[in-house]
């Protein structure tokens, strides 16, 4: 029986549990040159294909967030009206005192 051991006339059966959280799904993929030299560069950091590839698309996603985070704080300061004026005002302060210097 695998996984049995017996020593000194004692049988031990060894059982093995194994738990996973999330489910992982297997994926291919075609990498061009570029993508084959950065996944390169990514293992030769020590981490695993699967690991680079994970930490890649992680790191990617991350920077498109906080890009859409960025662009919706730009539009609702663009939409205020008080904080319009206000650059408006500064800028105008800001000219008249290069036109001055």
């Amino acid at each position: 029986m695998p996984g049995t051991r017996h020593h000194q006339g004692v049988v031990a059966v060894r059982i093995t549990f194994c738990h996973t959280l999330f489910m992982t799904k297997a994926i291919s993929v075609r990498l061009d040159d570029d993508a084959e030299r950065a996944l390169r560069i990514l293992e030769a950091t020590g981490l695993s294909r699967s690991a680079a590839i994970r930490s890649a698309l992680l790191a990617s996603a991350e920077r498109v967030r906080k890009r859409s985070e960025l662009a919706a704080e730009a539009a609702a300061l663009e939409a205020d009206e008080a904080d319009r004026a206000e650059m408006l005002s500064i800028a105008s302060m800001m000219e008249a005192m290069r036109a001055a210097g």
